[in-house]
């Protein structure tokens, strides 16, 4: 465009300028380039919000593309998130203190296949090729439940680095650190919550999430191991018994010890059972009328849950006097 009074003059001899559009320059960008290129002074380029990492501009979150591809196989889909970037001081006989650059980098294409690579180098840009190109030569597959999460929970460990991994309903998200959740995109894992205690070591982080996951069994693995089915109960069902996988070969009731776990969550953590937090008691606990509700509540306290209960593993709400008494059955309300 041609602004008199901007950038063209108003009057050019005797003929007075008017507002017009120019013919499109091919060349303005190579133009502009050149101009940058010349400048003494240069001022770092404004990433889009999108494209920003954890922290500003820094490369740690920042995607840098596919790995490079090897012979005819290429990295279609694949995406690669840097983990870590950071710079290493060395002691050389010759040259003293060299300074070098070591890269950790995720790649994954969102659907069960992903990898880590580390790579060290002395400029940044060459470590962080070398990380990716490593990662994508590293690829691991994992099972996903339904697309969206893991199987079960589990507990894993790497040094002195604690992870407690829960499974959690489609939608709920990703609530964990950062670096899983860079790796969790890769994979293709949705929904999820991760909970790290001990050392923050980000690569030890990596390395126990990583094999947490390549532990973890599916659910027919699990029927198959204990010879039993697995039934899942969900409240917003009513806690009605959903067969999720059933084993070739099922034991009957009098091959299972009496000792044997059968509890899903013990089963799969090991028998370990997470240390949680004491809820903090309701200001309104330590009023006078509270111990009165409690006294007149205690009667009926259990009944609801009671009923629910009996519902899911009798179809009905009914006692040990049902069969003596058939004719004083209630017939129930359907809500």
């Amino acid at each position: 465009m041609l602004w008199p009074g901007l950038s063209a003059p108003i009057i050019q001899g005797r003929e007075l300028l008017k507002q017009q559009r120019l013919p499109d320059d091919p060349e303005r960008m190579q133009k502009l380039i050149k101009i940058r290129d010349q400048m003494t002074f240069f001022r770092r380029l404004k990433l889009n919000p999108i494209e920003r990492g954890w922290s500003g501009s820094r490369m740690p979150g920042r995607s840098i593309g596919a790995p490079d591809p090897i012979g005819e196989d290429k990295f279609e889909g694949f995406d690669t998130k840097v983990l870590q970037l950071r710079s290493l001081l060395t002691m050389n006989g010759n040259l003293g203190r060299v300074r070098r650059y070591q890269a950790m980098v995720v790649t994954g294409n969102g659907q069960g296949v992903a990898g880590f690579g580390i790579g060290k180098s002395k400029e940044a840009a060459s470590a962080l090729r070398k990380a990716k190109n490593r990662a994508g030569q590293k690829l691991m597959h994992f099972e996903l439940y339904n697309n969206h999460g893991i199987f079960h929970d589990f507990f894993t460990q790497f040094g002195s680095t604690k992870i407690f991994v829960e499974k959690r309903n489609e939608g709920y998200g990703l609530v964990c650190h950062r670096a899983i959740k860079c790796i969790c995109e890769a994979i293709g894992i949705k929904d999820l919550r991760a909970k790290i205690e001990k050392s923050h070591n980000l690569q030890h982080i990596v390395k126990a999430f990583f094999i947490g996951l390549l532990q973890q069994r599916t659910h027919q693995q699990l029927a198959e191991e204990k010879k039993l089915h697995l039934v899942e109960y969900r409240k917003e069902n009513s806690n009605y018994p959903k067969v999720v996988a059933s084993p070739s070969v099922v034991r009957t009731k009098e091959q299972i010890p009496k000792d044997e776990t059968l509890d899903f969550i013990h089963y799969v953590m090991n028998d370990k059972v997470v240390l949680k937090k004491k809820k903090h008691p309701h200001f309104y606990e330590k009023m006078p009328h509270w111990e009165i509700y409690l006294k007149k509540y205690e009667k009926r306290r259990n009944h609801e849950q009671i009923r629910h209960n009996l519902r899911v593993e009798y179809g009905e709400v009914k006692s040990f006097l049902t069969e003596r008494y058939p004719e004083e059955t209630q017939v129930e309300k359907n809500y």
